[in-house]
């Protein structure tokens, strides 16, 4: 039988969201970067969208890390998706200099 959700482990799960959605919602605009072919045109539109799709990107996962079981369940599921989305962007060169 699984345990109800509470908000006893509520310091735990939104600080998973801050830091590792932090980085998720990085990974995941330089992943658009990649894929969009941004390149270093920081000024144009997909440049200017890659930039500011981190907000809402970050504000999902923070709002959405409280549906976890645990603050433990929240850190290990949001690192293995930070560590899947950042091998994949290293993967395709994103991390080029």
């Amino acid at each position: 039988m699984t345990s109800p959700l509470s908000s006893r482990d509520w310091f735990g799960k939104a600080s998973a969201g801050l830091i590792l959605g932090f980085l998720l919602a990085l990974g995941a605009g330089g992943l658009f970067k990649v894929a969009a072919g941004v390149g270093e045109t920081f000024f144009s539109t997909k440049g200017q969208f890659a930039m500011w799709m981190m907000s809402p990107v970050w504000a999902l996962v923070l709002s959405l890390c409280f549906l976890f079981r645990s603050s433990l369940r929240a850190w290990l599921w949001l690192a293995a998706a930070n560590l899947v989305l950042w091998a994949l962007l290293a993967s395709l060169g994103g991390l080029a200099g």
